[in-house]
């Protein structure tokens, strides 16, 4: 490694760490010079970018020089490279980085290797920047890409040779306390990871591919759980009728969505906001992944027996005012949810159903009776999430033709729009943020008979419009009349609803 104090690389780690990192300066076109024991001077042909020389200096953890050298002699230093280190590690390409290890101690070390942990904190700052919510390890034949979902949508961060990819899933694997000798088998594990302030959850994910392990991390901020319901985004009239529903005495509320539409968060602020000393509120979840003050949080786990359905059957004998489970798999678990809010319990949970009423038709698919849901449920609700446009670099436009046939509106409807240009804080995607999309269907004496007499979910639909409610699209078509989104976004979403 290089010492810090005399700046001189010891000659059995000097090998280990050219070779580590000679895997993201070849791509870059850049080399160690050839006193570079001494000088720590890299040269390339052309001048390396700010964000490339960066990424070198954080890996390194020191201040590199960067030198300008000809084509030829580029090409000279990398063959004197190659040459120097292949003594010192036999096999550099293969056995070092991709399957040779004689045992597991072997590819810890080279996890531990600070190279390596500087890389992954590297690219974890950099997930971090962009306020992702999940870091993808992606191998593929030549490549290790690393992208992040932000906002929702995937972006690709980093482009690494695949050689590195078997030393950065071990040190994920290493942080994670995961098997690294296993490559066979899916895992699963969690890192806590400390920057500055903020102490951070992340759940880790293995999984075994062709070109080898795929790593998913979830990133879960713990400072960062105290969102309100009026943060979330919902029209002040669907806020005002939610918040009465929830401080009801009993009943069933239903969050609905796709996987990624905020239904946790939607729990979680509705919890917060009816939590106090007067009530017992207990969970159960899977898994659980913000911790709350004076709520009881059960984690379930099927491997050992605690399924959604027989946590259920263990809390409901706890005296609890309010239960909420994470999520209605089943029809034991919704049997259970169901009789726990007619026995006087107030019960929150999630379905993954398209709008709303959707959500009838799925507890009907899972064995529940009709008479069973009208009597018990007091509202449902369907969100999605949509990107903010960027108040930074947000400009004024009107409305398109195409853009109004997409959204299938007339185009006089909305007469101007609002879209991000591109700016450093968004990192040139014009979004920022995500805002809510919500559906609020309430139970009515017409809406019950409907579900108690079997109709399908459009009758049920088309009698809650009649009502007053507003839809998921109607909502989308206001917020971005407010300036909020924009019509990529609008037909994004709620394309399929």
């Amino acid at each position: 490694m290089i010492e810090k104090d005399n700046i001189e690389l010891e000659a059995e780690s000097s090998a280990m760490t050219l070779a580590i990192f000679g895997q993201l300066l070849e791509p870059e076109g850049i080399v160690p010079a050839q006193d570079f024991a001494k000088s720590v001077r890299l040269v390339c042909e052309h001048a390396p970018s700010i964000e490339v020389r960066a990424k070198i200096r954080f890996i390194l953890n020191e201040e590199i020089q960067f030198g300008i050298a000809s084509a030829d002699e580029v090409r000279r230093l990398m063959r004197h490279w190659r040459a120097e280190l292949s003594p010192q590690i036999e096999n550099t390409d293969e056995d070092l980085f991709v399957s040779g290890f004689a045992d597991d101690e072997a590819l810890a070390d080279l996890a531990s290797e600070a190279p390596i942990i500087r890389l992954v904190n590297h690219l974890f700052a950099r997930a971090l920047d962009l306020d992702a919510s999940d870091i993808h390890f992606e191998p593929n034949e030549n490549y290790l890409d690393i992208r992040c979902r932000v906002d929702g949508i995937m972006t690709r961060i980093e482009r690494l040779p695949i050689k590195i990819h078997t030393a950065v899933a071990s040190r994920l694997k290493l942080m994670a306390k995961l098997d690294i000798g296993e490559k066979r088998l899916p895992q699963d594990g969690r890192i806590d990871y400390q920057v500055g302030t903020k102490q951070l959850d992340m759940r880790v994910s293995t999984l075994p591919g062709v070109h080898g392990e795929s790593v998913v991390l979830r990133i879960l901020d713990r400072s960062d759980t105290t969102v309100s319901l009026q943060q979330l985004g919902m029209p002040e009239e669907i806020l005002g009728q939610y918040q009465d529903i929830v401080t009801q005495p009993h009943g069933m509320v239903l969050i609905t969505g796709p996987t990624g539409s905020g239904k946790t968060t939607t729990l979680y602020a509705t919890l917060e906001k009816i939590n106090d000393e007067t009530r017992k509120i207990i969970t159960v979840e899977d898994p659980v992944e913000y911790q709350l003050d004076g709520i009881t949080q059960i984690q379930a786990n099927a491997s050992i027996g605690l399924s959604f359905a027989q946590g259920l059957r263990s809390i409901v004998r706890q005296d609890p005012d309010v239960l909420m489970i994470g999520e209605i798999r089943d029809h034991e678990t919704a049997e259970i949810a169901i009789e726990s809010a007619l026995t006087g319990h107030l019960v929150f949970s999630t379905l993954h159903t398209n709008d709303a009423a959707g959500a009838v038709t799925r507890l009907q698919d899972m064995g529940v009776q009709g008479y069973l849901i009208s009597s018990s449920m007091l509202a449902i609700q369907a969100q999605r999430l949509v990107r903010r446009v960027c108040t930074d670099c947000a400009e004024s436009h009107s409305l398109s033709v195409d853009e109004a046939d997409a959204l299938e509106i007339d185009v006089n409807l909305i007469s101007e729009i609002r879209r991000g240009s591109g700016c450093e804080r968004c990192g040139q995607t014009g979004y920022r943020g995500r805002v809510g999309l919500y559906e609020l269907l309430v139970m009515s004496d017409a809406i019950r008979h409907h579900i108690a007499s079997g109709a399908d979910a459009n009758r049920i639909r088309d009698e809650a419009i009649k009502e007053g409610m507003k839809t998921l699209r109607q909502d989308a078509l206001e917020k971005l009349a407010s300036g909020i989104t924009t019509p990529e976004e609008v037909v994004r979403v709620t394309r399929a609803i």
